[in-house]
């Protein structure tokens, strides 16, 4: 004889009961619980083991509904398959189609959100967004980032890659960087479609077969002395930030970025924090200390202290921006000279007048040199070497231009 079903009834079921389970039959349980809400669940035994699985509240789920659902278990471990481990999978790949469904773009806002803060340039941070919604995302954007692929990939590049080289290098960059994001957060598998090296390398031309890499025009360093006194000439926040730049043969966007705290004047020091030191990719970031000239002390001890960067732009809490002294160097020079080309002007200076080791000039430049040496640099006796270095340079950038054929 069977087991007696259907046991409770849709009164019974809303009537005030005490807490305990309810069997309605072939394992379907009315569970009322201390507090007086009630639930169905599913009660059954499979390869030996006792399980329990929950079928919803009564507010949301019938008596008849619950019977529907309890028969469809029934019938599941009559098969052989155990409900509560099929529902579990069938919940992992409606997870995992929600999450193949995610778009590059949102993958991409995702990406920037988590990293921009880290940027240390507000340009950078501002391109990047910019370049992916100018080139990227009209073909990319809405499309699921599991589904790109290299034809996807060669869509968006190809046709810029001839006529805007140094920008689809950049694009193609990003989109790898995108896509590798992507796949650590398991929104995609495989290779990245948008890898250069034993890729793309052999689909697309290199850059340089197409746009040959131009050095940065450099002035010559006999000429920095006759240029520098009319800079100072000039006058103003911008020559300073250029004086400045040159007198420590800086980076531009190290001294645009540079803040009074990185500047200690008892030591008489500059110390750009290595997050904001350029490097190469994968390699670890230092501090790079500067060893400050009279000259330079003599220009910041002018400027006013009342904000964070040392050479403030006309907005709060901004610095200036780093094309006040490109357009101030071409409107003096006219000839082409990039501000990055003084770093070159020292560098040849410091080879060809001066008998100090190249690995304490491409220290002073910022420059990658071996564990080793930076630590002998490091040191007070070489710091003071290097600090004669930059007092040197100093004088003669300050000096007549006599006698510098």
């Amino acid at each position: 004889m069977g087991r007696a079903a259907n046991r409770l009834s849709p009164l019974r079921v809303k009537s005030d009961l005490p807490p305990g389970l309810y069997g309605d039959g072939h394992g379907l349980y009315l569970q009322v619980s201390a507090q007086k809400t009630k639930a169905w669940v599913y009660r059954y035994m499979i390869a030996g083991r006792a399980r329990k699985m929950g079928l919803g509240p009564i507010h949301s789920v019938s008596l008849a509904e619950a019977r529907r659902r309890a028969a469809d278990m029934h019938r599941q471990i009559w098969e052989g398959v155990d409900p509560i481990e099929a529902r579990r999978t069938t919940k992992g790949e409606l997870a995992a189609a929600k999450v193949r469904g995610i778009s590059f773009r949102q993958c991409a806002e995702k990406y920037i959100e988590a990293h921009a803060s880290s940027w240390k340039s507000a340009r950078h941070t501002q391109q990047w967004p910019a370049t992916l919604k100018q080139y990227v995302y009209p073909g990319l954007g809405d499309m699921p980032v599991s589904a790109i692929d290299k034809s996807h990939v060669l869509a968006v590049l190809e046709p810029i890659w001839l006529t805007k080289t140094e920008t689809a290098r950049r694009v193609r960059g990003r989109i790898e960087t995108v896509l590798d994001w992507a796949r650590a957060r398991d929104y995609r598998s495989g290779e990245n479609p948008a890898r250069w090296r034993g890729h793309l390398d052999q689909l697309l031309p290199a850059r340089a077969r197409i746009a040959p890499v131009k050095n940065l025009a450099a002035m010559p360093y006999r000429d920095l002395p006759a240029f520098m006194a009319r800079l100072r000439g000039q006058g103003g926040l911008n020559a300073s930030a250029l004086e400045f730049l040159i007198l420590t043969a800086a980076r531009t966007g190290d001294v645009i970025g540079g803040t009074w705290d990185e500047i200690d004047f008892t030591e008489r020091l500059w110390i750009v924090p290595g997050a904001r030191v350029k490097s190469k990719k994968g390699t670890l970031r230092r501090d790079h200390v500067v060893p400050l000239c009279d000259r330079a002390i003599e220009l910041l001890s002018v400027l006013r202290r009342d904000g964070e960067f040392i050479f403030a732009g006309t907005h709060p809490g901004k610095s200036i921006s780093p094309a006040v002294m490109i357009r101030l160097t071409k409107e003096m020079t006219g000839n082409g000279v990039t501000v990055h080309g003084f770093r070159s002007a020292f560098r040849d200076w410091g080879a060809e007048q001066t008998n100090y080791p190249n690995e304490m000039l491409e220290m002073a430049l910022a420059h990658t040199v071996s564990n080793k040496v930076e630590a002998a640099y490091r040191r007070g006796d070489q710091r003071e070497k290097r600090r004669r270095l930059m007092e040197d340079w100093a004088v003669y950038c300050g000096a007549s231009s006599e006698g510098k054929k």
